[in-house]
C-alpha cells in the first residue's frame, strides 16, 4: 500500500504554462534551454553521472516521463536513470525522449564545462537553475568529501510541485496585451539545425558604473543596448515598419509566495515604435525603456498578463478538446503569437553559490533556443564578477551581436567573447 507521498510521485499535471509547450514543440521549435557552468578543472564523467543521479534522488520532480492523457500531457515517474555524455551537438536541441531515456533534461559535458538542456515543459530558468546548482553541489562534494563534509550537512532543501499559477491568477483581471504584430528580424538563415552561440562575457562592476549614469536597472541598460544594434543593424537596413517588441520573461516568485519547481513565470513586452516615437538615437531608447518597465512592471500589470494566459489555459472549451483534435489547432494559435515578439531576452540575474562552491567555478551561461520567427534569443545570468550575455541564433549575419559588443566596448567596458565557432569572431571584426 502506497502513502500519499509516494502517489504522488507516480503522476501528476503539468503546470499552466507547461501544458502548451508539448503540443507545440517540435525539431524546429525546441522549447528547450540551457544551463552551463564553466568549472576551473576537467570533468570527471563518472562522477557527473553519480551527481545526477543522487540529485535526482533529492529532486524528484525531475525524475519523470511525459505521457499524453485523453485531454493533456502529464507527467510519471521515470525509474530509467539519465544519460549523461560528452557534449557532440548544438545547445538547446529539441530532446528527443526515445535516445534520452524518456527524461526531460539532458546532462552533458566538454572539457571544464557542465551543461543541462531543459525541456521548458518541466521546469523554468529559475528553478531550473535550483536542480543544476543541486548537480554542481553533488559533483564537487563527491570530488572533494574531505573539503566539503561540513557543508553537505548544512545544506537543506525544501520544495513543493504545486501549480503557483492557479493558486494566485485572478478571474477578474483583464490583458493589456498590444494587438500589432512585431517587427520580425530579416536575414539569411544558417544551414538547418546549426545554432551559433556568442557569449560576451562582461565585468558586472563595470556594467553597473555604466547604467547608472542613465539611472537605468542592468536589464533596463541591456535592453536598450539590444533595442539599439537591432535597429541600427536591422531594421533599418530592411527598412522595418513594425514595432520592435521585446519580450522580458518576469520570474513571479519575486511577486508571489512559492516554493514550486514547477514553471511560475510571467512576462512584460517593452513595444517601441521606432517612427511614431522618433527612437533613433541610444538616448532615446533607453528612456523609453526605462518609462515602459515602469509601467508594465507592477504588480497590478503582470497579475493581468498572468491571469490572461491562465484563462486561456484554463477555458472550459479548450480543456474539453481531446488532445488528438488540440495539438492541430493549438499549434497553429502559438505560431500566430510567436509574431508578436521580436525578440526575447531572459536575464536570470545572479546565481549564488555557498560557501566553498564558488571557488571550483569560473562562471555561469544560459542560452534559449531561437526558431524561424524569433531567430536570435538572448539571455544573461551573473556569477561573481562575470555577467555573461548570450545571443543564440540561426541568422547568418552577426552584425547585431558585433553592434552590441561594439557599443559595449566604446564605452570602455571590456568584454570577453566566448562562442560555439558557427559564425566568424565579433571581436576582430569591430571598427
Amino acid at each position: 500500500m502506497k502513502n500519499k507521498k509516494e502517489e504522488e510521485l507516480d503522476w501528476r499535471r503539468l503546470d499552466n504554462s507547461a501544458k502548451i509547450f508539448p503540443i507545440s514543440t517540435g525539431k524546429k521549435y525546441s522549447t528547450v534551454f540551457r544551463l552551463s557552468v564553466v568549472l576551473k578543472e576537467k570533468i570527471n564523467p563518472k562522477v557527473l553521472e553519480e551527481a545526477v543521479n543522487e540529485t535526482l534522488e533529492v529532486y524528484q520532480s525531475f525524475k519523470v516521463r511525459m505521457k499524453a492523457g485523453f485531454f493533456w500531457y502529464y507527467f510519471e515517474h521515470n525509474p530509467k536513470k539519465p544519460i549523461v555524455e560528452e557534449e557532440r551537438d548544438y545547445p538547446c536541441q529539441y530532446i528527443n525522449p526515445k535516445t534520452n531515456n524518456n527524461y526531460l533534461f539532458k546532462v552533458t559535458y566538454f572539457e571544464n564545462k557542465i551543461n543541462i538542456d531543459i525541456f521548458h515543459s518541466l521546469t523554468d530558468g529559475n528553478s531550473g537553475t535550483i536542480f543544476f546548482k543541486e548537480i554542481i553541489y553533488h559533483y564537487l562534494e563527491l570530488m572533494y568529501p574531505e573539503v566539503f563534509q561540513e557543508e553537505r550537512k548544512a545544506r537543506k532543501i525544501e520544495y513543493n510541485t504545486e501549480d503557483s499559477y492557479m493558486k494566485n491568477y485572478d478571474k477578474k483581471a483583464k490583458s493589456n496585451a498590444s494587438g500589432k504584430k512585431a517587427y520580425t528580424l530579416k536575414g539569411e538563415k544558417i544551414r538547418l539545425g546549426a545554432v551559433s552561440a556568442i557569449h560576451q562575457i562582461i565585468p558586472l562592476e563595470e556594467l553597473k558604473k555604466e547604467s547608472k549614469k542613465y539611472e537605468a536597472t542592468i536589464t533596463q541598460y541591456l535592453t536598450a543596448v539590444l533595442m539599439y544594434a537591432i535597429y541600427e543593424e536591422n531594421y533599418r537596413k530592411y527598412k522595418g515598419k513594425k514595432p520592435i517588441k521585446i519580450c522580458i520573461p518576469v520570474n513571479l516568485k519575486k511577486y508571489f509566495p512559492s516554493k514550486t519547481m514547477s514553471n511560475f513565470f510571467s512576462y512584460i513586452t517593452v513595444e517601441a515604435e521606432m517612427k511614431r516615437d522618433r527612437l533613433d538615437t541610444f538616448e532615446k531608447m533607453i528612456e523609453f525603456v526605462k518609462e515602459d518597465f515602469q509601467k508594465r512592471l507592477t504588480e497590478e500589470e503582470i497579475i493581468k498578463t498572468m491571469s490572461a494566459n491562465v484563462k486561456i489555459g484554463n477555458n472550459s472549451f479548450v480543456r474539453a478538446i481531446p488532445l488528438i483534435l488540440k495539438n492541430p489547432l493549438v499549434r497553429l494559435g502559438y505560431m500566430e503569437i510567436r509574431k508578436y515578439t521580436t525578440i526575447t531576452f531572459s536575464n536570470i540575474g545572479r546565481i549564488g553559490m555557498i560557501g566553498k562552491y564558488q571557488d571550483y567555478i569560473d562562471y555561469f551561461l544560459m542560452l534559449i533556443a531561437p526558431e524561424s520567427v524569433e531567430k536570435i534569443k538572448c539571455s544573461s545570468c551573473t556569477f561573481e564578477n562575470k555577467m555573461v550575455f548570450t545571443f543564440t541564433s540561426i541568422l547568418k549575419d552577426n552584425s547585431i551581436e558585433r553592434r552590441f559588443y561594439q557599443f559595449l566596448k566604446d564605452r570602455g567596458i571590456k568584454i570577453q567573447i566566448e562562442s560555439n565557432g558557427v559564425l566568424d569572431d565579433i571581436s576582430t571584426k569591430v571598427e
